[in-house]
């Protein structure tokens, strides 16, 4: 993809359906009883990937082009996997999803693409074993592909020394399965779509904050079942971030970002984009299936750098590259710390990042945990993105401020959250 510098984008766009709930949508209706419709579903690789795992296990699922039938078996409905479990590039199915195996009376095996089988899983592997899970690395390296086989599950309460999702995710639903109440405390509260969404299916789940410090605790019970639900999964923050840098950078813009997913523990780059100065606000707010989702209106601004840090990460981990993007063109200097969760992404994106902004020209110094940004103007430059969707989508907002074209090589890497990201750019020329 050649991309060059633009002006005047402006109107409205619908961004795909959220990532991380659409995930948990296929995945929970599938160990539920009765049928689970699903509206506004992502049908990008990696929720396909999802899809087609619960499918090898005997899982029924209907694909339309408006929506998703997923006839559930119960927490006990599911059956042995014929094949090995194809995860492809999705670390959410693989962690989730190893919770849910880690609780069934079959073996299974899930292995995924060259960058999946590289990303660490010591960290659902270590709470999971002392639940009483046989999980093991085929490999021994610590890493996919995983070997699960049967193991009586048992409660645990469960310090995690990150801030994860994907961790938290994992264990609660291994907790449907134990023998007792399940608990999991972290140093801040990730995003917590499995909480809500669990609780609308009808499972015994609490959450909690520590009064005196940030840290939060979600619980969970065994039940003897959860239930089908419709759902409407709202638009993707992460996708709308490109949109809501575009607006903000790109000179005579106002986009309009309809029916957009504004969950508080995903909504950090809104905070972000106000404190360096943007031009954004909220309008339509309202609550569905626990979810909050508003349209958000954002207008050309002067931004100028900030620091952010410290309980906000988590918040907007997988935005830091567009947030890099913004930083590179505001006024002053931008420093992103605490965010050495950013290496075990799809690529290490500390690393991705900063290099991709080098070849643009931009000042910037990599840190242990996260990165100094000096603001300027940027150049057109080649861009590897190294088959990471964040950094082709984040880049290719990079390239509509920067003097001369640029390349975004191995752009088809956007189908992994985002297939009609180029698309919708077109209804705002």
């Amino acid at each position: 993809m050649e991309l060059c510098s633009i002006t005047g984008l402006r109107g409205k766009v619908t961004v795909p359906g959220d990532k991380s709930v659409s995930h948990r949508c296929i995945m929970f209706g599938s160990i539920a009883k009765g049928t689970t419709e699903i509206h506004n579903f992502l049908k990008g690789a990696d929720c396909l990937a999802t899809i087609r795992c619960f499918r090898t296990m005997g899982i029924d699922i209907k694909e339309t082009d408006d929506v998703i039938t997923v006839h559930g078996k119960g927490l006990h409905g599911l059956h042995a996997p014929s094949d090995i479990l194809d995860v492809g590039n999705s670390g959410t199915t693989t962690r989730l999803l190893s919770g849910i195996l880690a609780g069934q009376p079959f073996e299974s095996k899930l292995s995924g693409d060259e960058s999946l089988n590289s990303r660490p899983m010591k960290r659902i592997m270590e709470p999971l074993t002392r639940m009483g899970a046989n999980i093991s690395s085929i490999l021994r390296n610590g890493c996919a592909p995983l070997y699960i086989s049967p193991g009586k599950l048992h409660g645990i309460h469960y310090d995690s020394p990150v801030a994860s999702a994907q961790v938290k995710s994992c264990i609660l639903l291994a907790g449907l399965y134990a023998d007792g109440e399940t608990s999991v405390t972290e140093p801040s509260l990730s995003r917590n779509h499995t909480e809500l969404m669990l609780r609308e299916f009808g499972a015994d789940i609490r959450s909690s904050h520590a009064l005196d410090t940030t840290k939060a605790t979600a619980a969970i019970s065994p039940c003897k079942e959860l239930y089908g639900q419709k759902i409407t999964v709202p638009g993707d923050i992460s996708s709308a971030a490109y949109f809501i840098a575009a607006g903000l950078i790109v000179p005579d813009s106002e986009i309009l970002i309809e029916n957009v997913g504004i969950n508080p523990t995903r909504a950090g780059i809104l905070k972000v984009c106000e404190d360096m100065g943007g031009d954004i606000a909220l309008l339509n707010e309202r609550t569905e299936g626990g979810e909050k989702i508003a349209d958000i209106l954002v207008r050309t601004s002067r931004l100028h750098g900030t620091t952010i840090e410290g309980d906000i990460i988590p918040t907007l981990i997988d935005e830091i590259p567009v947030i890099a993007v913004m930083a590179a063109v505001a006024e002053g200097t931008t420093v992103i710390k605490d965010a050495a969760e950013l290496k075990v992404k799809e690529t290490d994106r500390i690393e991705t990042v900063t290099d991709s902004l080098r070849a643009m020209g931009c000042d910037v110094t990599p840190t242990e945990d996260g990165m100094i940004i000096n603001g300027g103007r940027l150049k057109g430059a080649s861009i590897h993105t190294l088959l990471d969707h964040r950094i082709a989508m984040a880049f290719s907002i990079a390239a509509l401020v920067a003097k001369g074209n640029t390349k975004i090589l191995d752009s088809k890497c956007v189908e992994v959250s985002y297939p009609t990201f180029y698309d919708t750019f077109e209804q705002l020329l």
